[in-house]
């Protein structure tokens, strides 16, 4: 039996379609899948110091944040806000690597009240 030619495509024929396309030359070796996410975000360091910052992507684990300066690591709160709730998360900042106009990438990974 053929198939509709307009019928919606199924699964299969998704990943089909990415295999199709290639793989990135870079190994992915993160545990936990990343969603790409650009809410506006603050960061608010140990000493004090607010950077307005954007987030990149986030996890179950961490988020990836784009902001002007940079940030040392360390423990820090990062807060974030949607049109109907305002979330604030500790984040141990792990990493921060300058990029294009001045601008920096941090990452970090969410702590718990175990973690302090």
């Amino acid at each position: 039996m053929t198939q509709d030619p307009w019928s919606r495509p199924s699964l299969e024929d998704l990943k089909d379609v990415l295999e199709s396309i290639g793989k990135p030359d870079v190994t992915n070796l993160r545990t936990n899948e990343r969603l790409e996410l650009s809410v506006p975000a603050e960061i608010k360091t140990q000493r004090g110091n607010t950077i307005s910052a954007m987030t990149r992507e986030i996890s179950r684990t961490g988020i990836g944040m784009l902001h002007r300066g940079s940030v040392s690591p360390g423990e820090a709160s990062v807060r974030m806000a949607s049109e109907t709730r305002e979330f604030e998360y500790r984040v141990l900042i792990e990493w921060c690597h300058p990029c294009d106009n001045g601008m920096f990438m941090s990452g970090g990974r969410f702590l718990s009240g175990d973690d302090a």
